[in-house]
C-alpha cells in the first residue's frame, strides 16, 4: 500500500484502551504480574523485558504497558504522556 507518487499514507492510531504503570524501581506486584508473561532481567537500576521485539530496557520513572496480546514493553515518560491520556472508569 503506497501513496500518491512514492510519498507516506497517513494513518490514525486506533483507540485501544492499554494498562500501564509507572516504573519506581521496585514494584513488585507489577514484577510479579509480569513474569507470568514476560521474561525479565534486573540489570543495575532498569528491567530488561522480553518482548515481542526483543529485549527492551526500563527505567525508573518509565511506564510500563501490558500489549493487547498480554506482552509486556517499556515506554518511555514523553513518548507515553504524547500517546496515552487517561480513561475515566465506567
Amino acid at each position: 500500500m503506497g501513496g500518491r507518487l512514492g510519498g507516506m499514507v497517513k494513518f490514525r492510531k486506533k483507540p485501544v484502551v492499554i494498562e500501564a504503570e509507572r516504573w519506581d524501581g521496585s514494584n513488585i506486584n507489577l514484577i510479579r504480574m509480569m513474569t507470568k508473561n514476560s521474561p525479565i532481567h534486573y540489570v543495575g537500576d532498569r528491567l530488561g523485558i522480553e518482548t515481542l521485539e526483543g529485549v527492551m530496557f526500563a527505567s525508573p520513572g518509565d511506564w510500563i504497558i501490558k500489549g493487547v496480546k498480554g506482552e509486556f514493553y517499556p515506554c518511555k515518560p514523553d513518548i507515553f504522556e504524547a500517546t496515552y491520556e487517561p480513561v475515566e472508569e465506567q
